[in-house]
């Protein structure tokens, strides 16, 4: 059987489980989350992100039709009113931190010389405004 990585799981793969759960722990206000875990949350919303889903119906639903891969991406079954209650419940400081964290590093191997292009560079942007 082969094997191949979604672009999702790579794009997930850039952030170590770790590092998200250590951050979490500092992070986290409340009680002990009991029917999702904090990296459920994280990994839906990052699903939501990049599928372009704008509510907690079509995430849901979304992830469902995607059950048999959502396993290997370390989640389980998502419903609404969990997922409705942690993104209330939870406060934004985690989602900060991890971004400070990423952006520290990208500007770790960033290149330090100054790259400058010699030719004109045109941008295309495929985005749609309704």
């Amino acid at each position: 059987m082969s094997h191949s990585n979604s672009i999702f799981s790579q794009r997930l793969k850039l952030i170590s489980r770790h590092e998200f759960e250590t951050l979490a722990k500092t992070r986290h206000k409340g009680r002990m989350l009991r029917t999702m875990s904090r990296g459920s949350q994280f990994v839906a919303l990052s699903f939501a992100q990049l599928a372009g889903r704008c509510s907690l119906r079509d995430i849901v639903s979304n992830l469902d039709k995607q059950r048999r891969k959502s396993y290997h991406l370390g989640i389980a079954k998502v419903s609404r009113s969990s997922l409705a209650r942690i993104n209330e419940q939870q406060p934004y400081p985690l989602y900060e931190g991890l971004f400070w964290k990423r952006l520290a590093r990208c500007q770790s191997l960033a290149l330090k010389d100054g790259f400058r292009f010699k030719n004109k560079l045109y941008s295309l942007d495929a985005s749609t405004i309704d």
